[in-house]
């Protein structure tokens, strides 16, 4: 039996060992470092305490900054270097997801 591949993250000084395809290990890499200085940036303020909380409102604020970009029109496209378009590609399958939820809460 195959085992899947890992990757190892480390976010607000905690190793985490994720299963991830081995031809996006660099954008998962890039989306734990975005992860990582967000959480750092809610921690630091000195208004949340605990992992979890720290956890949930980072997780809250960059749900709003998808659901923000998701409403500005498209800007015309760019050839951009591969890092930028793997964050992109990752940005399009959050959107997706996040629509799929938005259709799910309205039924």
């Amino acid at each position: 039996m195959r085992h899947p591949h890992t990757v190892t993250v480390r976010i607000l000084d905690k190793d985490y060992q994720v299963a991830c395809p081995e031809n996006q290990e660099a954008e998962l890499l890039v989306s734990a470092k975005y992860l990582d200085s967000q959480m750092r940036t809610i921690r630091d303020s000195g208004k949340v305490i605990g992992l979890e909380r720290i956890a949930v409102m980072t997780a809250l604020n960059i749900s709003h900054e998808l659901l923000q970009a998701s409403e500005e029109p498209e800007p015309e496209p760019v050839e951009l270097p591969p890092s930028v378009e793997s964050v992109q590609r990752i940005n399009r399958k959050l959107d997706d997801a996040l629509y799929q939820l938005r259709q799910l809460e309205i039924s």
